[in-house]
């Protein structure tokens, strides 16, 4: 079986580093892993469109490059199945969307880990690409496999702060990542991302992830604000998503010509500073 680098970087206890791709075209991560800059591309599969080719496609992307694997983020329904055809296509990593209770959580873990002995989890047998199609399928290199996968969960509802020392005590959880937008708009506070009660909840998940030695990871638009989360002992990131990359180059480019031909640009639509 493939190597795992972000489980590799996680047990070793190293800084990680990703970027987004809402995108499903395997080319742009072929220039993720040609940058050699980046351990893992986030395949954001809940923002866009995308098939199951796709998923294929974009595993055999990441495989072309050793020192990078792939993750994706998993919409809340239906998990167990996105969760099953996203390993199988040879994305090592999930990140699971809303969880809100301890049994969300467990269900999130069992549709990753091998229905077996000691794994605990619901993930069956199938001859997919993770397992060489034949060759690895219901072995004990597959069973290693996915108990090597990262299970990450985002903490982005007020359910889900208020009871997470219970979600962060599921065995199996590896990492987590707070989601202001909807946690502000779970508070009723939509769109107030930097808001005292946002801001205290972030620290909060941080600090109590830190504490029960689950890895808290920070996502951001680029390198902005990154010394504020290493600061409080965050050092796994997620940087940078394709269509932000592009909406950005297109207003900044767009309106600096426009000025050249003497034209006033329109007004620019609202900048949000969360991916979630």
């Amino acid at each position: 079986m493939r190597p795992n680098r972000l489980r590799e970087l996680l047990d070793a206890d190293q800084p990680s580093l990703g970027t987004h791709l809402v995108g499903s075209w395997p080319s742009v991560v072929e220039l993720v892993g040609l940058s050699g800059m980046f351990d893992y591309v986030e395949f954001v599969a809940e923002y866009g469109p995308y098939d199951l080719y796709a998923l294929d496609n974009l595993g055999r992307s990441v495989e072309l490059f050793d020192h990078m694997s792939a993750m994706m983020k998993i919409e809340q329904e239906p998990r167990t199945y996105l969760a099953v055809r996203a390993l199988g296509s040879g994305i090592q990593n999930l990140l699971f969307s809303d969880p809100r209770t301890v049994a969300d959580v467990e269900e999130c873990v069992r549709a990753v880990r091998a229905e077996s002995p000691g794994s605990g989890g619901r993930h069956g047998v199938g001859l997919r690409r993770d397992v060489r199609l034949v060759l690895e399928a219901g072995t004990p290199a597959f069973v290693e496999a996915l108990d090597q996968a990262v299970v990450a969960i985002m903490i982005e509802k007020d359910a889900a702060v208020e009871n997470l020392e219970d979600l962060l005590s599921v065995k199996g959880v590896d990492m987590v990542q707070f989601g202001p937008a909807d946690y502000a708009m779970s508070l009723g506070l939509a769109g107030q991302l930097d808001h005292p009660r946002v801001k205290e909840a972030e620290e909060h998940v941080i600090a109590t992830a830190l504490r029960m030695g689950i890895a808290p990871r920070a996502e951001l638009k680029d390198r902005t604000g990154m010394e504020r989360y290493l600061d409080l002992g965050v050092k796994h990131f997620c940087v940078g998503t394709d269509i932000r990359i592009l909406f950005d180059w297109f207003s900044e480019t767009g309106a600096e010509l426009l000025r050249l031909l003497d034209r006033e640009p329109p007004a620019q639509a609202s900048e949000a500073d969360s991916y979630r």
